[in-house]
């Protein structure tokens, strides 16, 4: 995939019409945003694209309302929130791409901006329908997409809109894709990745995509005990991917044929069962990962992990992490968590954080502002890191 996309930067803005897809699929309660996070993340290209006088067009879903108007999935309250962060009014229209929206569309001046309704209100959307597609096209001259956690998605809203219309990034798209992008095609090292989360399978891809590019790939969280049951030790109750035992055999066999140095724990926090609740204090001891006894589970690395770990982050150029190392919502077992969130706050390098699990880690411990990069997309950093096409980024224009 071609990285080195134009942006909002390399067009002629003033006086067009510019459909602007962000991420606006923000948590409520009662009607209330809780957290307006990804609102804020979206104002810098909003304010870019209205103090060069375009006519800001904005849209994006909000939860999954698959093709049915739901009023609790309305956008009107992100509305009201961008007027207040701009200090001026923004239109809401009331449709996605109907009637209301072309008459108000077509009475916008320069500078205003409007925002569509949740867009998954229309079933064609998630189906990437060339009609939906065509509509919102027709509302707009440009199309610029900023939401960096759905561009693996090939939606109308995200990727078919640029079949009709001239396609740059928003400043959260270009940042991901230079960021990560280049970490990627041409990293600086000593190069780490570190991955972590429940299940191999989750991870397949980007296992055998990472072990392409990286000098040391470090594996933790429950993957770690199927790799450890692929080499024939015994992991007690441990999570275990029976059906992925040969694959985490070839992925040892290919990190050996290629120079990576694959990285997993030697020794594991361990208890008689799962927390249930997830934040129930539960007692817990630490064994070699070789010697899980028969009635214990691994639910954490241990400390000597913790500090193998560490020295491996802190030692490195680039590092990227996606996925805690145990049940992090659990302060007992969230220690192999904090330690590498820590040695990546700590280090030098340039540090980039996957979305979900990871980002949240960073983000609740303070250490967000030391790592160089926390992704907004889940999904999309995973499908990124396993050398995917994401198709929201490949219908960008290139430079």
């Amino acid at each position: 995939m071609n990285y080195n996309k134009k942006s909002i930067e390399d067009i002629e803005v003033a006086g067009k019409r510019v459909l602007c897809r962000c991420d606006f699929n923000v948590p409520t309660k009662e009607g209330k945003i809780t957290s307006d996070k990804r609102i804020k993340a979206a104002m810098p290209t909003i304010e870019y694209l209205v103090n060069k006088g375009a006519k800001v067009i904005l849209c994006s879903h909000m939860g999954k309302p698959k093709g049915e108007w739901k009023p609790e999935l309305s956008l009107k309250v992100v509305a009201e929130r961008i007027s207040e962060l701009l200090g001026k009014e923004v239109i809401m229209a009331n449709d996605v791409a109907g009637e209301d929206s072309k008459a108000k569309a077509a009475a916008m001046q320069n500078g205003d901006v409007m925002l569509l309704e949740n867009t998954r209100y229309i079933k064609g959307e998630t189906k990437n329908d060339p009609e939906l597609s065509k509509a919102l096209a027709d509302l707009a001259d440009i199309f610029v997409n900023d939401a960096f956690g759905t561009a693996h998605r090939a939606h109308s809203s995200t990727a078919g809109v640029a079949d009709y219309l001239p396609a740059v990034s928003g400043y959260l798209v270009q940042k991901e894709v230079s960021i990560m992008g280049k970490a990627l095609a041409n990293p600086e090292r000593p190069f780490v990745a570190i991955l972590g989360g429940a299940k191999v399978s989750d991870k397949l891809n980007v296992i055998n995509n990472l072990l392409e590019k990286v000098d040391t790939l470090i594996i933790g969280g429950g993957m770690a005990y199927t790799f450890m049951a692929a080499q024939g030790y015994s992991v007690g109750k441990s999570l275990v991917d029976n059906e992925k035992l040969d694959y985490c055999k070839e992925m040892m066999a290919k990190a050996q044929a290629k120079g990576v140095n694959l990285l997993l724990p030697v020794d594991t926090a361990i208890a008689e069962s799962f927390p249930s609740p997830i934040d129930a204090e539960i007692p817990v001891a630490y064994c070699d990962c070789t010697e899980i006894p028969a009635d214990q589970m691994g639910l954490d690395i241990g400390p000597k992990a913790c500090e193998a770990f560490a020295a491996a982050a802190k030692s490195a150029k680039t590092v990227v992490w996606n996925g805690p190392m145990g049940v992090f919502e659990n302060p007992t077992l969230a220690k192999g968590t904090i330690a590498v969130a820590q040695a990546l706050a700590d280090s030098d390098a340039v540090t980039i954080v996957g979305g979900g699990d990871s980002a949240a880690a960073c983000e609740q411990l303070g250490f967000a502002d030391k790592i160089t990069h926390i992704s907004t997309g889940g999904g999309a950093s995973l499908e990124f890191l396993e050398g995917l096409e994401l198709p929201g980024i490949a219908c960008l224009q290139d430079k």
